[in-house]
C-alpha cells in the first residue's frame, strides 16, 4: 500500500530492499499487483519465490570474508562500519 501511495504522490518509481525473502500468505501476489518496480532481498534463505519482480543480493562475498577474519581473529565490525 506504502508504494501505490508513494506513486500516486508523484514517486517515479518505487523499489523495496529487505535482508531475508521471508514471504506467506499471497504476499508475492500482492508485491506482483503493487507498484513495486523490484523487491530486492539478500539470499540468505532459500530463494524458493517466483516473481518478476523480485530480485536477489548475494551475501557470499560478506559472508566469507566474515568466516576468514573469524578464524583469522580479526575484527568483523569494520565490515559494516568504516
Amino acid at each position: 500500500k506504502a508504494a501505490n501511495l508513494m506513486k500516486k504522490s508523484g514517486a517515479k518509481s518505487v523499489r523495496a530492499f529487505a535482508a531475508h525473502g521471508i514471504l506467506s500468505g499471497p504476499a508475492v501476489e500482492r508485491i506482483e499487483k503493487s507498484e513495486l518496480e523490484e523487491v530486492y532481498f539478500t539470499d540468505s534463505v532459500q530463494r524458493d519465490i517466483v516473481s518478476t519482480k523480485i530480485k536477489y543480493i548475494s551475501v557470499a562475498g560478506a559472508m566469507g570474508e566474515a568466516i576468514k577474519r573469524v578464524y583469522k581473529n580479526q575484527s568483523i565490525s569494520s565490515l559494516y562500519y568504516k
